[in-house]
C-alpha cells in the first residue's frame, strides 16, 4: 500500500477494503466504518450476544447506498466545477443528456429496491443506509419513542434484504408435521367438489 494511502486511512479512521468493489475504480476501495450507523450496528452486540443486524441486513443497507452513491443522489457540499458550463447552472439544467448510463441504471435499481420496501420502511433506510442518520436522530425527527428505530430498521433491511435475494441462514430444530387424521387415513378430494 502506498503511503499517501496509509496517511488517508490514518487521518480518517477505521477503514477497511471493499473486495466487491475492485472492479469499479481503486480509488473506491476505501470504506470508512466509523461513518455508517449499519456498520456500528453490525459490530453491537444485543443482550444475547448476536449481532444487532445480520450479516443479510448489513449487505443490504451497503448495497442500497452503493447504488444511491452511484447514482449520484449525494447532495453536493461545494460547487462542481466538472460540469460543462453549457448548462443553465453548473452541476443543473434539465437535460439529463450529462448522466452516464451507470448513473440511470444505479438510479434504477435505487428505485426498485424502494418500491419494494414500500412507503412505510423507504424514508427510513434513506435516512439510515444513504444520509448516515443516527439511530436517536431518526428518532427525534420522526417523533417517535426511544429505541423503536431498531425494531423498526430491522424489518426493513429484512425487506430490502428479501428484495436484492439476501437471506439470512435460518437455523433451529424443526417439529415434525402434525396429523389430525387417524394414521391409516387417506385424504378424498370428495369434500372439495360441488
Amino acid at each position: 500500500m502506498k503511503k499517501e494511502k496509509q496517511d488517508f486511512i490514518a487521518q480518517h479512521g477505521v477503514s477497511r477494503v471493499k473486495k466487491d468493489d475492485a472492479r469499479i475504480a481503486p480509488d473506491a476501495l476505501l470504506v470508512n466504518e466509523s461513518e455508517s450507523p449499519l456498520a456500528w450496528l453490525a459490530r453491537r452486540k444485543d443482550a444475547g450476544g448476536r449481532p444487532m443486524i445480520d450479516a443479510a441486513q448489513f449487505a443490504a443497507g451497503e448495497r442500497l447506498r452503493a447504488d444511491f452513491t452511484r447514482a449520484a443522489m449525494t447532495p453536493r457540499v461545494g460547487a462542481n466545477f466538472s460540469s460543462p458550463v453549457a448548462h443553465s447552472r453548473r452541476g443543473g439544467g434539465d437535460s439529463g443528456a450529462h448522466f452516464s448510463d451507470l448513473v440511470i441504471a444505479a438510479k434504477e435499481r435505487l428505485n426498485l429496491a424502494l418500491d419494494a420496501v414500500g412507503p412505510e420502511f423507504s424514508g427510513l433506510l434513506l435516512d439510515v443506509c444513504c444520509f448516515l442518520k443516527g439511530l436517536e436522530t431518526v428518532e427525534h425527527e420522526r417523533g417517535w419513542p426511544r429505541r423503536t428505530s431498531k425494531i423498526v430498521l430491522g424489518l426493513a433491511l429484512d425487506r430490502l434484504a428479501r428484495h436484492y435475494g439476501l437471506a439470512a441462514k435460518i437455523t433451529g430444530k424443526r417439529s415434525p408435521l402434525r396429523s389430525w387424521q387417524a394414521e391409516d387415513a387417506r385424504p378424498t378430494m370428495d369434500a372439495y367438489r360441488d
